[in-house]
């Protein structure tokens, strides 16, 4: 697992350090780092994909789109040199590398010293062991596309293109206990991918049955979405809105965790209403509390509540192994904020999930106002 890491002179940190647990969530204002802080983390992947010749695209893995090199390399730099530093829970020093700016107009970084120490914890894991879900997943597609990767490497994807072939490929594939749903066992006991993502998928969403196939022939793969106790022809993603096809991807992905992966996940409650942004902070605080890396960018305190609700009520998740990391105006960097036993958490800084306050004692003062 990942424990640490330190950024330096990349974007707008000059020198910006996070503690890492099983379960951390990235918040704050925008424009403050918190994407940045998972680009550092996807730079240093690319080592783990391609390590010879030290190249690191700017552009294209993980659906990067950082421009030239100089433009990430922070103004104030004593050179052309970027470094992460990540550390891990082997109680070893952390792995250190260093990435330089060959010119200003080029599209990559090179890494300075050879790669031999590749990064701890999920960073090195290999196919669906290491996934990204960016915030700008795909939308309702009739058709969905499909890997050539091995389909025990298969992942959903940087946007959840291959969710679909996923579903297709492990339809009967057994989720790990800890993963389950609490109703399975009082319901109908099915352990498998596929029931297990539609009883997630129906009570972070609302109710569904979900039938993906990869047809033999040719290159794409399809879901339909069905009503329980309704008779007719399967609905097309367009007909069932944004949000089955925004967290759909984030259910299987978590589903697919083994112990030691890591998952990282950009705006979950993109197109949620706020009981499911709920519920799925609950859903991505099992998967830590399973064994996985999570970590979690999100502008939603109902999915924040969500992971105090999984520490406090369900207990599926130690208060130790959660920390949320605000990002507010004043500095290049972040306020860890802890969490205790009962769900509260051991800061609250200024700007930090506060809008509903200020916004509530305007109206106050409006309604005296009008009186």
């Amino acid at each position: 697992m990942i424990t640490s890491l330190r950024v330096r002179h990349f974007k707008r940190f000059t020198d910006a350090s996070f503690s890492l647990r099983p379960l951390t969530v990235l918040t704050g204002l925008n424009g403050t780092g918190k994407s940045t802080t998972i680009q550092s983390l996807l730079l240093t992947r690319q080592l783990v994909d391609a390590p010879i010749g030290g190249v690191v695209q700017l552009n294209g893995p993980y659906g990067l789109a950082l421009g030239e090199a100089h433009e990430v390399l922070h103004p104030d730099a004593p050179d052309s040199t970027i470094v992460v530093e990540v550390g891990g829970d082997d109680g070893g020093p952390p792995s250190t590398h260093r990435f330089t700016v060959p010119d200003e107009q080029a599209l990559y970084l090179e890494a300075a010293d050879e790669v031999s120490a590749l990064p701890p914890g999920g960073l090195r894991g290999l196919g669906s062991a290491f996934t990204y879900l960016c915030a700008e997943r795909l939308g309702p597609r009739d058709q969905l596309g499909v890997s050539a990767d091995h389909p025990a490497l298969l992942g959903v994807g940087v946007q959840g293109e291959y969710t679909a072939q996923v579903l297709a490929l492990h339809d009967t594939r057994a989720v790990r206990e800890p993963l389950l749903h609490p109703a399975t066992r009082s319901t109908h006991n099915v352990t498998t991918m596929r029931t297990q993502v539609e009883t997630w998928a129906s009570d972070i969403i609302r109710p569904i049955k979900i039938t993906a196939q990869w047809p033999p022939g040719i290159t794409a793969s399809t879901i339909r979405f069905h009503e329980p106790g309704l008779l007719g022809e399967p609905m097309r993603p367009a007909n069932m809105g944004f949000g089955f096809s925004y967290a759909l991807p984030v259910i299987v992905a978590g589903l697919l965790t083994a112990p030691g992966d890591l998952l990282i996940v950009e705006n979950p409650e993109a197109h949620l209403h706020p009981g499911g942004q709920s519920k799925l902070g609950r859903f991505l605080a099992r998967v830590a509390g399973a064994g996985a890396q999570v970590i979690v960018e999100t502008h939603s305190d109902h999915v924040l509540n969500g992971v105090r609700l999984a520490v406090a009520e369900e207990r599926v998740l130690r208060p130790e192994d959660a920390i949320v990391h605000y990002f507010g105006a004043e500095e290049a960097g972040s306020v860890p904020i802890e969490f205790t036993m009962k769900g509260e958490l051991t800061e609250w800084p200024q700007g930090f999930f506060d809008q509903i306050e200020q916004d509530l004692g305007r109206l106050a003062r409006a309604r005296r106002r009008g009186r």
